[in-house]
C-alpha cells in the first residue's frame, strides 16, 4: 500500500482532504482560498495527526494502513448498513461502536465496546431483540434500529461494560493457581523486528518471553505464547491463538528504534481509542510499567492508549511493552543482559500477580518477589 505524507500529491490526497473534511478537522474549502487540493501541505498534516490522536494511532501524520482503516471506520454511522455477525469478514466500524454502546447501555453484555461486530455483539443484539418482542435474527436492521433510537432518549447509561470486565476480574479471586496469560513476543520467522550490532528485537523478545513463561508456570499460571521464534503470524492471528484459550491477560513485548540514538525509555499500551476504552488494560498497564521502571534503569515513557489491532482484537485485557531502544547504545547494552530481562520477567510478573489482589493485599510497586525455589536457573 502506497504511504501519503506532507509533500505528497494526487487525488489519493483530493480523497483524504474531503474524508478530513467531512469528519470535521478541516474546514471546507472555498473558491477564493489558495488550497492546493491535490498537495498534502501542513494544514492537512495537522488534520491528520489529530484524526491520528483520536483514534488511539500512532501519531505520525503518515496514512498508511491503520489510517486508512481507521479513517474508513470513522464515516460509518449506524443505520447506514445492515449489520450482522459474518464469521469470515466481521463488520467494524463506528456504527457497530454504536450499536455495541446503546446495547451496553441498555444492560446487555456486548463484551469489550471495540467497534467488532463478533458473537457477543450479536448474542446481545438477539437478546435485546427477544426482549422487545423483535425477530431475533441477530440483524440490525431498520425495524431493530427503529427501537433502539426509541428507546435511546430514555435509557441513560454509565459505562457498563468497564464495569463488568473490572467484576470478571475481581471473581476470579487473587490466587495465580489456575489463571492464564499469554505472551506474544514480537517479530519472529524472517522478521528480525530491529537489529542492531548483532542484537534483534525477535531474538530478544522470545528469550525474554521464554522468562517470562518459566516464572508464571512456576507459580501455577497456564502460560501460552502465540507463535514460534521461526513464525511470524499477523497481530489478527496472534489475538485469534489468544482468544481460543480464554486467557485473562495477554502480554506483547517488543522493542523499539529510531534514528536518533537519543531516543531512549520503557513505554507500555492498552486498548483506548479515546470513544471507549479497556479499564482492567490500563490497570495492568500501569502496573506492569511501574514494576519495570522501580526495577531497572530504563527512562519512564509513561503509559499510553492505542487502538492497535493486537490490543482492539484480545477479549481479555492486553498490554504492549516496548522496551527500551536497540538504537540507544544505554537500552541496548540492558537488553542484550540476560540479567536484566530475568528482571523483567519478574516484573511482569509480580505486574500479573498485583492485579488480581485486592488493595489491602497489593504490596507497594518492586517488592514483591519470587521465591527464590522457584526462580529459572540460566
Amino acid at each position: 500500500m502506497q504511504l501519503y505524507r506532507r509533500g505528497s500529491r494526487g487525488p489519493a490526497v483530493r480523497h483524504l482532504r474531503a474524508e478530513l473534511t467531512d469528519l470535521g478537522l478541516l474546514p471546507a474549502p472555498q473558491h477564493s482560498d489558495a488550497v492546493e487540493l491535490d498537495l498534502f501541505d501542513q494544514q492537512l498534516d495537522e488534520a491528520v495527526r489529530s484524526f491520528q490522536q483520536s483514534r488511539g494511532i500512532s501519531v505520525d501524520g503518515i496514512v498508511g494502513p491503520s489510517t486508512t482503516r481507521a479513517l474508513d471506520e470513522a464515516r460509518r454511522r449506524l443505520g447506514d448498513r445492515l449489520l450482522y455477525h459474518s464469521v469470515s469478514h466481521p463488520f467494524t466500524g463506528d456504527d457497530v461502536l454504536e450499536l455495541q454502546a446503546r446495547l451496553a447501555d441498555m444492560g446487555f453484555d456486548v463484551g469489550r465496546v471495540d467497534g467488532i461486530f463478533g458473537n457477543r455483539t450479536e448474542d446481545a443484539l438477539r437478546e435485546f431483540q427477544r426482549n422487545r418482542g423483535l425477530a431475533t435474527d441477530g440483524t440490525c436492521g431498520p425495524v431493530t434500529l427503529r427501537e433502539l433510537t426509541r428507546l435511546q432518549r430514555s435509557v441513560v447509561g454509565g459505562r457498563p461494560y468497564e464495569l463488568r470486565e473490572a467484576e470478571k476480574l475481581r471473581r476470579r479471586g487473587p490466587s495465580l493457581a489456575g489463571k492464564t496469560v499469554v505472551i506474544d513476543p514480537g517479530h519472529g520467522g524472517d522478521d528480525p523486528g530491529w537489529e542492531v550490532e548483532g542484537l534483534t528485537e525477535r531474538d530478544l523478545m522470545h528469550d525474554l518471553a521464554r522468562q517470562l513463561e518459566g516464572r508464571l508456570l512456576a507459580v501455577g499460571v497456564n502460560a501460552f505464547l502465540t507463535h514460534h521464534p521461526r513464525e511470524n503470524p499477523s497481530d489478527e492471528q496472534r489475538a485469534a491463538t489468544a482468544n481460543e484459550t480464554d486467557a485473562d491477560l495477554l502480554v506483547s513485548l517488543h522493542a523499539e528504534g529510531l534514528d536518533s540514538r537519543h531516543a531512549c525509555g520503557v513505554a507500555t499500551y492498552y486498548f483506548g481509542s479515546g470513544r471507549t476504552s479497556s479499564v482492567v488494560g490500563e490497570r495492568f498497564a500501569e502496573l506492569v510499567h511501574r514494576e519495570i521502571v522501580a526495577r531497572t534503569d530504563l527512562q519512564d515513557c509513561r503509559t499510553h492508549s492505542k487502538s492497535w489491532e493486537l490490543l482492539r482484537r484480545t477479549r481479555m485485557p492486553a498490554v504492549r511493552l516496548e522496551l527500551g531502544y536497540l538504537t540507544n547504545p544505554h537500552d541496548a547494552r540492558a537488553l542484550a543482559s540476560w540479567d536484566f530481562r530475568a528482571t523483567v520477567a519478574e516484573g511482569i510478573l509480580a505486574a500479573v500477580q498485583r492485579i488480581f489482589l485486592p488493595p489491602d493485599l497489593d504490596p507497594p510497586t518492586g517488592q514483591w518477589r519470587l521465591p527464590e525455589s522457584l526462580r529459572s536457573s540460566r
